[in-house]
């Protein structure tokens, strides 16, 4: 299993949009995650900063999140929900949540 973090902005002016949007996230964009092998998903605010775990539980992270991004209701549950979004400045070129280093672990 493989252990995620990731940190973006949300728009303060779009933050009661996005908490609507995830009072009822669609069930096929639920099930496509599980169908990546990704569960433990949780998305927490501080601020204006929003930060996401979840555990991994596949071999090939980088194909999941391909076949995510080629599913027609995730795309639709992101043209949603990007526009509430802004990268941090430490994210990498291209990334839109940063992902965020482990530095402790207790299991």
């Amino acid at each position: 299993m493989r252990r995620v973090a990731q940190v973006v902005a949300v728009r303060p002016e779009k933050l009661d949009e996005y908490r609507e949007l995830h009072r009822a996230v669609p069930e096929p964009v639920l099930d496509r995650l599980r169908r990546c092998h990704i569960a433990n998903y949780s998305i927490h605010l501080l601020g204006n900063r929003l930060f996401a775990y979840f555990e991994y539980h596949g071999d090939d992270l980088e194909a999941d999140l391909a076949l995510m991004a080629a599913d027609e209701a995730t795309r639709e549950w992101w043209r949603l929900t990007v526009p509430c979004q802004t990268p941090v400045p430490q994210a990498a070129p291209g990334e839109w949540w940063a992902t965020a280093e482990q530095v402790f672990l207790m299991e």
